[in-house]
């Protein structure tokens, strides 16, 4: 497929299945512990919101397929995730794909995916280095959200692991940059890089402990990944804002 021929483009439904061990697994993966028992045990347990964003990667992952691009040549740029109610402990989800813009931007491509469902929405931009200059929209520009006035009660710190990103792509994004150092060398990084949903499921757990909240809480996020997190180092988040709202 021409990279022209993918704005628009309807990836089809999938219905995404899990087990109480998968939101268990997920919810390791970015973190919690053994003392958030409503996270890493079945009895009581309650699904992180964040998970949505995993489980609805199968269209980055299948948009990638198409052969428009070089999948192992592409970066997760920004996400968004809104929650319509709170996933449950197990079953199944019937979601739609759909490929909603390809932006040329001169240097590299930009492409949207969204996936929808009746638990959550949750949109992937996908960044592609030396792709452009094909006749392509460059689309909006980016514009840096308004920040609230008022400091969180203080900022929170979590180490990743080296090991990481082996953990977490056990959650389904296997994309190669992750571990395989090959890869990441040709994608300009000194060695495989932390998943951008790994570092945001962190971020997100983080905002809501450090803010007095339960992580289960949270109704809808979006965020820039513009930076790599390399495993082993350690992720800090600051937020300010007031209310329902954090800017972090």
């Amino acid at each position: 497929m021409d990279i022209k021929e993918l704005a628009g483009f309807d990836l089809g439904p999938r219905e995404v299945a899990y087990q109480p061990g998968d939101a268990i697994l997920y919810a390791l993966a970015v973190g919690a512990s053994a003392a958030q028992l409503d996270l890493v045990y079945e009895r009581d347990l309650r699904v992180l919101p964040t998970f949505g964003c995993a489980l609805g990667l199968w269209a980055v992952e299948k948009a990638g397929a198409l052969g428009a691009y070089n999948r192992e040549r592409s970066l997760h740029a920004a996400q968004t995730l809104k929650m319509h109610q709170a996933l449950p402990r197990a079953g199944g989800i019937v979601t739609r794909g759909k490929v909603q813009a390809v932006w040329d931007k001169g240097k590299a491509t930009i492409v949207e995916v969204a996936v929808t469902s009746d638990i959550f929405d949750a949109a992937y931009t996908i960044f592609l280095p030396g792709v452009g200059n094909w006749g392509g929209s460059p689309g909006p520009s980016h514009t840096a959200a308004a920040s609230g006035s008022e400091r969180a009660r203080s900022p929170a710190s979590y180490r990743t692991s080296a090991d990481q990103a082996v953990l977490y792509r056990l959650t389904g994004d296997r994309h190669p940059i992750h571990i395989d150092p090959e890869v990441a060398h040709a994608n300009g990084f000194d060695r495989p890089i932390l998943h951008g949903l790994c570092t945001l499921g962190i971020a997100a757990r983080l905002l809501a402990e450090s803010n007095g909240r339960h992580p289960c809480d949270l109704h809808a996020l979006r965020a820039r990944l513009s930076a790599p997190v390399t495993p082993g180092e350690t992720i800090s988040v600051a937020a300010q804002g007031a209310g329902r709202t954090l800017y972090f």
